[in-house]
């Protein structure tokens, strides 16, 4: 630089860092415009000029930069003199994006190449399977043998459309009706059902409520019966691999009464800022359990929310496998490069919300008949993997033989085996029991000892010992703990030293 004066130089930096930074434009906060360039003299002295400009007159002229840096997320923006109020009404609703039809009529012949018929075919007999395994279960809870079930009949299609789009090491979290991921994931069924049986195998112990699954070897996170929980920890995980450089996303899906939840608009904007590698996953069938839709939203659907989040969004036909497992497999590609994805998948909920309730004490039997026989995702498959030729009634009807079988032995073996250990209530939380869970743990144990002892004597009561009997009542009480292998060793002692000094004197 030759010119030596200080004003020459001042405007020298100045323009070097307003251009370096891209604000071409300050000075708004008076009312007009400067703007700073640059300007070479050859053989003189490099200097900034100032120009002004009527901020008012010329929007489209303005450099904005600064406004687009600090408020808009570096999108571009300019300046109106209309005065005009945006909705998502009419037009600007999200399209439905699908492959196939109602009928299983194919309707993007372009993308369907994308299908192998090995490929269709597992899709088909995993989406048999979970309904297989719903109606097992379901008629399991209604006889007494499972304390609890929600079915997944009807979305199937996102479930397994999703599952079959992503990589092994892609970290799952689920809500409560995504059976088909695990399944996908070759979730062994008798894990499955010690879970809903809440036997000694099952890896909850029992304390958690039937349908609530999850799998560390698998990638999944088990799941939490609170709406929305999953979707900041999602997030978290999410960042995490961004911050560890892998080349593996979350997924996290969750359902139109979740999306109403703090919980969920607090992912969304973290997920967004932080651009994290997650794809967010809308199952909207319609209820929150009993609220219908349009009275939890009045906006253009959950996929609406996405772009004001920063998240790539697409709407799909959730009761078309293909168009989930595309849409998926894209949004997939977008945030293994940081660039976070919402897919909205219309289905419809044809079961109960869960054992709990009855749908038609808030929906109509006709409206839920007309979903089941217009857009059933499993009658859609099927219609086209018969109009390819790639599948027939003959092995449709073996596949739901064997299928049916196989729930069947796992549920019959799950009831036999033994119940979890008293213990297990106060493992699995500390490292070592806090004095306080200690102190609880002894009370339980006093308690249930009492209880046994109480339970011997009134046997006692009603039997009239001799030898024979004494024995039989020894075989009782023992008998009493075959099906119990709960922790209470002590009242076993208790009631069986009771039965023995009473048969004793009886003998005697």
């Amino acid at each position: 630089m030759n010119c030596k004066k200080p004003s020459c130089r001042f405007w020298f930096f100045v323009g070097l860092f307003l251009e370096k930074h891209g604000l071409g434009c300050r000075s708004g906060f008076i009312g007009y415009e400067v703007k700073l360039q640059r300007q070479l003299i050859f053989g003189g002295c490099l200097f900034t000029r100032k120009q002004f400009c009527d901020v008012s007159r010329k929007t489209d002229e303005i450099l904005i930069n600064q406004f687009k840096e600090k408020f808009f997320s570096n999108r571009m923006i300019k300046f109106t003199d209309q005065l005009h109020f945006v909705n998502d009404k009419g037009e600007n609703a999200l399209p439905v994006f699908r492959i196939i039809d109602n009928l299983g009529n194919v309707v993007n012949a372009e993308m369907i190449k994308a299908f192998s018929a090995d490929l269709c075919m597992r899709m088909y007999k995993k989406m048999l399977l979970v309904h297989v395994v719903d109606e097992i279960l379901y008629n399991a809870q209604r006889q007494g043998r499972i304390s609890f079930y929600l079915t997944n009949d009807g979305e199937e299609a996102t479930q397994i459309g999703s599952a079959s789009a992503l990589q092994a090491d892609d970290l799952i979290y689920a809500q409560y009706r995504e059976l088909g991921t695990l399944l996908w994931r070759d979730f062994p069924l008798q894990s499955l059902m010690d879970q809903c049986v809440g036997n000694a195998d099952d890896l909850n112990k029992g304390r958690q409520m039937p349908v609530h699954y999850g799998s560390k070897e698998l990638n999944v996170v088990t799941i939490s019966s609170t709406l929305a929980t999953q979707m900041p920890q999602a997030v978290g995980s999410a960042y995490a691999m961004k911050l560890r450089k892998k080349q593996n996303l979350v997924i996290c899906y969750f359902g139109d009464g979740a999306a109403s939840e703090g919980d969920c608009h607090a992912a969304f904007n973290f997920a967004g800022t932080l651009r994290c590698p997650v794809v967010f996953f809308c199952r909207n069938n319609g209820y929150a359990i009993s609220t219908c839709s349009s009275e939890q939203y009045a906006g253009d659907g959950i996929g609406s929310r996405g772009p004001a989040y920063g998240l790539n969004t697409v709407r799909v036909d959730g009761n078309d496998v293909f168009a989930v497992h595309m849409a998926t497999l894209h949004a997939r590609q977008m945030a293994l490069h940081c660039e976070p994805c919402l897919i909205e998948a219309i289905t419809y909920r044809l079961g109960h919300h869960s054992t709990s309730d009855d749908s038609t004490a808030y929906r109509s039997a006709a409206e839920i008949q007309l979903w089941q026989k217009s857009n059933s995702p499993l009658a859609r498959l099927r219609a086209y993997l018969f109009n390819s030729g790639l599948l027939d009634e003959k092995q449709e009807q073996s596949l739901q033989k064997t299928y049916r079988q196989e729930v069947l032995n796992s549920l019959i073996l799950s009831e036999k085996k033994p119940k979890p250990e008293i213990e297990t209530l106060f493992t699995d939380v500390y490292d070592q029991m806090t004095p306080r869970i200690q102190k609880q743990y002894n009370e339980l144990k006093t308690a249930l000892a009492a209880q046994a002892i109480q339970n011997g004597i009134v046997f006692l009561q009603q039997v009239h010992f001799n030898s024979d009997s004494a024995n039989w009542a020894l075989q009782y009480g023992q008998g009493v703990f075959i099906s119990e292998s709960s922790s209470i060793r002590i009242a076993k002692s208790f009631i069986f030293s009771a039965i023995r000094i009473s048969s004793l004197a009886a003998k005697g």
